[in-house]
């Protein structure tokens, strides 16, 4: 069975879209650098969320899991967005790199102002350190190399899985295999280089050895949550038949399992920080704790005590209401992961508090994200029809 993307959901997915289109208008009118931030923000996200979802599908081929085949389809059309978010990303730099990345700035590595004897006040001598890593072309190379694998390995994994569908045998299933395998390794090198890149080094002074992993854990827990909810609309209307309460269990167990290990980055990434008590270490979270301190908490306790104890029980993991509520979380949580991490760093203390333009453009990408992926689910059959451990995925019992 396809699934058939209705006019109302159309509808509703161009809505968000406009509501988005008209924030990032009033925003560059009345904010152009917080609307900058704010667009980042949500660039990220939602790629991490589509990058997410290439992944999953990556993992499940290499350790052979049957149990998910029948759930597949979600996660691919998750990765369809992965091309709209690399021209976001590309876009967001070219023009927006003065507002977002202070290592952008030409002068900062001048060491005398122009008449060559007066010292230059704005000179950076730690960011001359960096500046054979933190430069214009070589971090445009690097981001184009990150979207031509994430993008090719997600388009080839796509295109196998549907050519399976046409053909059957062991051929597209083997290919699969062998390209998640390929692309493991690249993404776990290239999810934590691009998160250096696109989000530690706004805070140019400051690095974490811990900082890939932890972006990592957070776009995968989020992912999961994502691919989640999507499942649980598609059952709501009548899809995914042979999905059922095991498969959920599955699933929820993810979340619930992955969150903690979010915490856990999360906890060491700060503790060690904290403990050692260096100037240079400790600046990332004193300005997130003088001028964010509410949110930062926030962000801690939705991301980690409100599936902790949702999902913790056998039972919760089993029922899609509450695996709907936990979802919800997880994913308005994480972005807000996100935002702490973008905000600070650009805004400073100017921050203020929330702005309506904020969720506009966060509205306004979900809509683009609804569109993308419920079109891409509409392009293929829902369930596989001749992958080799479909049988295995609907016989699958807990």
């Amino acid at each position: 069975m396809r699934y058939n993307f209705t006019k109302s959901n159309r509808n509703l997915a161009l809505a968000l879209m406009g509501i988005g289109v008209i924030a990032i208008i009033i925003g560059f009118l009345t904010n152009p650098h917080r609307t900058w931030a704010s667009l980042l923000v949500n660039n990220f996200y939602f790629m991490a969320l589509s990058l997410a979802g290439t992944f999953f599908v990556a993992v499940s081929y290499v350790m052979q899991a049957g149990w998910s085949v029948g759930l597949k389809r979600v996660p691919e059309a998750m990765g369809a967005f992965l091309k709209f978010s690399a021209v976001g990303m590309i876009l967001i730099f070219i023009f927006g790199h003065n507002d977002l990345y202070h290592w952008t700035h030409s002068e900062i590595y001048e060491k005398f102002l122009p008449d060559g004897k007066t010292p230059n006040p704005d000179f950076d001598h730690i960011l001359l350190g960096k500046h054979g890593f933190l430069n214009i072309p070589f971090y445009m190379i690097r981001m184009v190399a990150y979207f031509a694998i994430w993008v090719g390995f997600t388009w080839i994994l796509r295109n196998e899985s549907l050519k399976e569908d046409l053909e059957g045998g062991l051929k597209h299933y083997k290919k699969s295999f062998k390209f998640a395998a390929i692309f493991i390794p690249l993404f776990g090198i290239t999810s934590s280089t691009s998160a250096w890149d696109f989000l530690m080094s706004i805070d140019a002074h400051w690095f974490s050895t811990l900082f890939g992993w932890y972006t990592f854990m957070g776009l995968f827990v989020s992912g999961l949550a994502t691919m989640c909810l999507i499942i649980i609309y598609l059952k709501s209307k009548n899809y995914l038949e042979n999905i059922n309460e095991n498969h959920m269990h599955d699933v929820g167990k993810m979340m619930f399992a992955f969150s903690i290990f979010w915490t856990y980055l999360w906890f060491s990434q700060f503790m060690l920080i904290w403990y050692a008590n260096l100037p240079e270490e400790i600046i990332y979270f004193k300005t997130r704790w003088d001028h964010y301190r509410v949110i930062f908490w926030v962000n801690f306790f939705i991301n980690f005590l409100f599936p902790f104890l949702v999902l913790m029980s056998r039972d919760a993991k089993r029922k899609m209401k509450i695996l709907m509520i936990a979802g919800i979380g997880i994913v308005l949580g994480h972005w807000l992961d996100v935002y702490l991490m973008v905000m600070p760093g650009t805004m400073k203390a100017n921050w203020g508090g929330f702005n309506p333009i904020e969720f506009g453009i966060m509205a306004g990408y979900a809509g683009l994200f609804i569109y993308v992926v419920l079109n891409a689910l509409s392009k293929a059959m829902l369930v596989p029809q001749k992958h080799p451990m479909l049988k295995e995925s609907l016989a699958h019992h807990l």
